[in-house]
């Protein structure tokens, strides 16, 4: 009897709950009103309560965008995609004029086999959160089938959901406000032409969000966060610490400095960049270094790289070993455009590639680069003497050093002839000038252990 009692005031409760959610349909069910199509040749009508979409064989997005803004909200939504197909949810998003098309560009649901739930910036910055930052959520969509949807966007928080899996959890504040659009992928294979997606039970939530959005506590998907060199409160309570404010060079200095260089070195719109000269090693501006030291430690550096362009981010450096020309001593994460830059080809096996050890160890080749003119986010994480480099939520190196194996690696590297290279219990981080121009923000470490 108690357990029934105990049933029936859950029962009460969540009906009042329930109660006070003030969902909004924004299909009616019956025709396209609150709605407009932008762009492509492909199209949109109701059929018994249900919006289909039908593809056409060009290969240009279409979107059924909404007529209202929307700010903070959750979002609900069934989704039917054909197996193969490509789709999305814009959601905070806008439009703008090219030519005598109207473009929807911003954050976007991804409906595309295993990154299905992750969140695309249409038109814009590209991957935000791909699921190699959840694996565990790769999977969820079913081909064929009805999938449920949800969005929370509340604030800079952004969360997605897809049949009840956690996928993304981001903290961004880019556009605070914007359409919901629903797209269609243009075929770009002839069996592609005449394929429908369909769209059902779309309503949404405004009013009193933070009540009815999932607690923190419940949200499985790890926290990225794209703030411009600023701290998550998540992050502030595990302990990280920016490295760059933004606006100033506090906490760096040259290599081979006292101070931070006079030149070459600029901070801009929140933005350090490093300018264009000669290619040469640390021949200008020079290399600049963290004033602190650390030992164990997670570091992540969004970098941007320009057409054939070389730099590198280094750890356990030790500025007093190469007194002459050059680059300061230590381990490297190499930064480099591998297409057009020819130390791609040098080395051993490509150690010298995007994400490599450099001249050590090879990133992974199928590392998931954005490309050049692009932000693209490095982590490397430093637990005793085990290493990782990551490139964008994806694990591409993995070592050991003071083993047998690491000393035989450097025995056959550039680093010979440097002692105990790469053995340091401390060491300067350090972004490094080699003669082209590179982009550096949000740098922030978790120190794990310092000096």
């Amino acid at each position: 009897m108690k357990k029934v009692i105990l049933f029936l005031v859950a029962l009460c409760a969540w009906n009042v709950a329930s109660a006070q959610e003030k969902w909004v349909d924004l299909f009616n069910g019956k025709n396209l009103k609150g709605w407009k199509v932008v762009n492509g040749d492909s199209n949109f009508k109701v059929e018994n309560g249900t919006i289909v979409g039908t593809i056409k064989q060009v290969d240009a997005l279409t979107y059924l965008a909404t007529t209202k803004s929307f700010g903070d909200f959750i979002l609900e939504l069934d989704v039917w995609l054909p197996e193969g197909m490509n789709s999305g949810i814009q959601f905070r998003s806008e439009m703008k004029k090219e030519g005598k098309k109207e473009i929807v560009y911003g954050y976007q649901y991804e409906l595309n086999g295993q990154q299905s739930g992750g969140i695309y910036d249409e038109l814009r910055r590209g991957w935000l959160y791909n699921l190699n930052y959840n694996p565990q959520a790769k999977g969820a969509l079913k081909s064929n089938e009805w999938n449920r949807i949800r969005i929370e966007a509340i604030g800079t928080n952004v969360r997605t959901y897809l049949n009840g899996i956690s996928c993304v959890n981001m903290v961004d504040e880019m556009t605070p406000a914007g359409l919901i659009a629903l797209q269609l992928y243009g075929a770009n294979r002839s069996d592609q032409a005449g394929k429908q997606i369909k769209f059902k039970n779309i309503r949404i939530l405004t009013e009193n969000v933070r009540a009815y959005c999932t607690p923190a506590t419940d949200v499985k998907a790890p926290q990225v966060s794209f703030l411009e060199n600023k701290l998550s409160e998540r992050e502030e309570s595990e302990g990280w610490k920016l490295l760059f404010d933004g606006k100033t060079s506090n906490g760096w200095r040259g290599a081979k400095l006292k101070t931070f260089p006079q030149g070459g070195w600029s901070i801009q719109d929140g933005v350090l960049t490093i300018a264009k000269t000669d290619g040469r090693e640390s021949a200008n501006a020079g290399d600049i270094v963290t004033e602190q030291q650390y030992a164990e430690f997670e570091l992540e550096v969004d970098f941007c790289l320009t057409e054939g362009a070389n730099s590198g981010i280094k750890y356990y450096v030790n500025c007093d070993l190469n007194k002459g020309n050059g680059s300061a001593i230590g381990c490297e994460y190499q930064l480099l455009d591998d297409l057009r830059h020819p130390d791609a080809k040098l080395g051993v096996k490509g150690n010298r590639t995007l994400g490599s050890l450099y001249d050590l160890i090879t990133a992974d080749p199928a590392k998931p680069f954005y490309g050049i003119g692009t932000w693209n986010r490095a982590r490397i994480v430093s637990k005793g003497n085990k290493i990782e480099h990551w490139l964008n939520g994806v694990k591409i190196v993995e070592y050991e050093r003071n083993t047998q194996m690491w000393r035989a690696l450097v025995a056959y590297s550039k680093y010979k002839n440097w002692p105990a290279f790469g053995e340091m219990e401390y060491g300067n981080i350090l972004l490094q000038d080699h003669g082209d121009e590179a982009r550096f923000k949000n740098i922030k470490i978790k120190n794990l252990r310092t000096k």
